[in-house]
């Protein structure tokens, strides 16, 4: 079934803010001892004090989805249903618990926590002027790219395939919505680019010059520049990133070969922990500008890439903000975007896990047959009380332990095959180190040491080497573990035998946020035709 493309559909994601979601934001933010002047004496000691920065232009144009045709059974129209995403998960369980339990892991994906996401990041000091470009391998859920694309953002690929996914949803993007943010493309992913007007995309060597000069010489390059990114967890700039000094060689080359250089871009790191490195990081990107310059570019664009999340939001926005202000004021003309992606999608989703099998402690005794010694040695190596097996491993969902250097947190959804009276945390506990872990902050007191094994025969398939579990929970009972929307299910694999574990979505029951995200997919699904 196909629809007929509109220039009236897509209305602006404005049009659902509401007032309360402004002030929950407001209430949310974290103070910032970061100032205008306090950069200026970092990172330009010979500017003048204090400065004032100069705002005359309009707000850069809110971007816009627009229809092409779809299939009906497109994935991106799964069914959504309106229940809180806790309900969902106990809804789920309460009929899979027992003795002849359904031994499927899920996930229970809010699309509210996606649109407060989004409605956050425009509240913020940086969200009337910086573009969100999703960076679509954190999770490419077709799901989530249908909605983001209604709310009008635009997305950050690194593949032709993730390109061909983001043109073939029922929401396509146009073209122009689209950054390839890869600096070390393959020959065919240029070409694909080339034949779907993908016209925007990174580069941070020569090679790759020579490369787009033979294959799409009209393409709109950005260069990508090395940033400081020792404090994120995943440093980018390892395989990333040209040097600053080696930026005027390359930009001249691009003038000889007679390629259009639009801007720059950066990254300062995947989960970046001191919001800082965005300062130092728009510093380098204006020296950058002023050798684009000299080598007779009018830069345009500036990329600043990902790298955020929800802790330290508040002070990454006032950080770029303020550097903004310093080094492309808006009166530059420069168009500024932006590549986030756990910050969209990481609170979202949560992931259900039943308990296969189970091993127990048992008082170890010394004889004949077993020495002193021996019993020792493996008292000494088995701290646990219990030892829980679980349908999703490392090899799995849980990938984002190794890939990502997550630390999970586990809570009880059943205990004795009996539903948890208490819920989890709303939104989810981060993951990172706890020093309580989660089920005794939400009030459980009688516990037991435990480790979490995935299901796989390899012994590197573990969750959580120690964590305080509520006593009475057996085989056939459930965990559950939040903020588990970033690099997860993309990169899980099937290894093993063990399949991937499917998402069950909903709006997130009857808030504020879930009303609006059933107004905005019910829009869609008047306009194409499904009413």
């Amino acid at each position: 079934m196909s629809s007929t493309i509109t220039d009236t559909y897509a209305a602006p994601a404005e049009t659902f803010i509401l007032p309360q979601q402004r002030a929950w934001t407001e209430q949310q933010e974290i103070p910032s001892h970061t100032t205008v002047n306090d950069l200026v004496k970092v990172l330009d000691p010979t500017a003048e004090l204090p400065y004032v920065p100069v705002r005359s232009l309009p707000t850069p144009p809110t971007t816009h989805a627009s229809i092409c045709s779809y299939d009906e059974e497109h994935p991106a129209l799964a069914e959504v249903c309106d229940v809180p995403v806790h309900e969902l998960v106990q809804r789920t369980v309460e009929t899979s618990t027992g003795v002849d339990l359904d031994e499927s892991a899920f996930f229970a994906a809010d699309l509210s926590a996606v649109y407060q996401a989004v409605q956050t990041w425009r509240a913020s000091p940086i969200g009337s002027r910086v573009e969100i470009f999703y960076a679509v391998k954190c999770n490419p859920s077709p799901a989530v790219l249908h909605l983001l694309s209604l709310l009008g953002t635009s997305f950050d690929c690194a593949s032709s395939s993730e390109i061909n996914q983001v043109l073939s949803l029922p929401s396509a993007p146009s073209p122009d919505r689209i950054i390839f943010a890869n600096p070390c493309k393959p020959a065919s992913f240029i070409r694909t680019a080339a034949q779907k007007d993908v016209s925007m995309m990174t580069f941070d060597n020569a090679d790759e010059l020579y490369k787009v000069k033979r294959i799409y010489p009209n393409a709109k390059l950005v260069l990508r520049i090395l940033t400081d990114d020792s404090k994120s967890l995943c440093r980018l700039g390892l395989k990333f990133g040209a040097p600053l000094a080696t930026c005027p060689g390359l930009l001249q080359l691009a003038r000889q070969l007679g390629l259009d250089v639009v801007g720059v871009s950066f990254h300062v790191g995947s989960g970046c922990k001191d919001p800082m490195q965005f300062a130092d990081a728009v510093w380098r990107a204006r020296k950058v500008f002023d050798m684009g310059k000299e080598a007779g570019f009018d830069f345009k664009l500036l990329d600043v890439g990902g790298g955020f999340e929800a802790e330290t939001f508040a002070e990454m926005t006032q950080v770029l903000s303020d550097s903004f202000d310093l080094y492309f004021p808006e009166d530059s003309g420069v168009r500024i975007i932006a590549e986030p992606g756990r910050f969209m999608v990481s609170s979202a989703f949560t992931l259900a896990t039943s308990i296969i099998a189970s091993r127990r402690a048992h008082a170890p005794e010394a004889g004949p047959s077993v020495p002193k010694e021996v019993v020792e040695q493996e008292e000494e190596t088995s701290s646990a009380d219990v030892m829980y097996y679980i349908n999703d491993g490392v090899y799995g969902s849980f990938n984002c332990i190794l890939f990502d250097h997550q630390i999970v947190h586990p809570h009880p959804l059943t205990i004795g095959h009996k539903l948890a009276t208490v819920a989890p945390p709303c939104p989810p506990l981060p993951n990172v180190h706890v020093d309580v872990d989660l089920p005794v902050q939400m009030g459980y007191t009688n516990t037991e040491k435990a480790s979490v094994w995935g299901p796989t025969c390899d012994s590197i398939d573990c969750v959580r080497q120690l964590v305080d579990l509520p006593k009475g929970m057996d085989v056939g009972d459930w965990i559950g573990w939040g903020e588990m929307g970033a690099y997860t299910l993309c990169a899980a694999s099937t290894f093993n035998g063990f399949d991937k574990s499917p998402v069950l979505w909903t709006t997130g029951g009857s808030s504020d946020n879930a009303r609006a995200v059933r107004a905005v997919l019910d829009a869609f699904a008047t306009t194409a035709g499904f009413r």
